[in-house]
């Protein structure tokens, strides 16, 4: 089934970087889209305004995806916005270190933002969507879930579950219209990977870092109708890490 009229993308994260490209496919592919934040006030309206002008409808949501309580803010978008039938669990932190120095503050903070806010953002969202018969759920994991890269033990454990998840909630639910899918993207041009060096960029095999909106074009596909029969997959956009 296409998707209902007055359909809401919510993209978590999407103040800027990777998100904020995210959020301005979705918009130009005719989602009304929920711009999460969690203290990005100025990034998320500027997000908003480029929507806006480029014909799209938005608007921003304030919420720490990470305090466990999703209820609230998917009301707010329900009622400003319309129903959310597609949602981009895009939200990260990180808090690197090797693990025989990482505290366990520093792990429960990125589990808690890249893997538990996404089963939880995801676990409610999926009610009206299968109702609806039509549902869309993008997680946004990291090329660095399946291989190793040393001093981030608990984002390549977040990310790595977060793929282990989608599969199994995509199993759950592809009979009632719902797909759930994952983009790993690798290193893209982020604040998060502003200091790259270039020894690293020439092991990638594209020989360059990825921009935002390589990524936003994948999750602009796995949202729409063309790709109704993709689901339980993960879509990596590294210039070729991973082959």
């Amino acid at each position: 089934m296409s998707r209902p009229d007055n359909a809401t993308a919510l993209v978590t994260g999407a103040s800027k970087g990777i998100g904020a490209a995210i959020a301005k496919a979705l918009a130009a592919d005719g989602w009304n889209v929920a711009v999460n934040y969690r203290s990005d006030e100025d990034g998320a309206k500027a997000t908003v305004k480029a929507i806006e002008e480029a014909g799209g409808t938005a608007k921003a949501f304030q919420s720490d995806v990470s305090n466990g309580a999703p209820d609230e803010l998917f009301k707010q978008v329900e009622d400003e916005l319309g129903p959310v039938i597609a949602l981009v669990n895009n939200a990260g932190v990180n808090a690197d270190g090797l693990a025989i120095q990482m505290d366990d503050e520093a792990w429960d903070r990125v589990i808690a933002t890249n893997l538990t806010a996404a089963f939880r953002l995801t676990r409610r969202a999926m009610r009206p969507m299968i109702k609806a018969r039509h549902g869309r759920i993008v997680n946004i994991a990291s090329v660095v879930g399946p291989r190793a890269n040393a001093g981030q033990s608990n984002y390549a454990a977040a990310k790595a579950g977060l793929i282990g998840m989608t599969k199994t909630v995509a199993a759950e639910v592809a009979r009632r219209g719902v797909t759930v899918n994952a983009v790993a993207p690798g290193f893209i041009e982020t604040d998060m990977t502003k200091d790259i060096p270039e020894a690293v960029i020439d092991a990638i095999p594209a020989r360059r870092v990825g921009a935002p909106d390589d990524v936003a074009a994948a999750v602009r596909f796995l949202a729409s109708d063309d790709a109704g029969y993709v689901t339980g997959t993960t879509l990596f956009v590294d210039g070729g890490m991973s082959a």
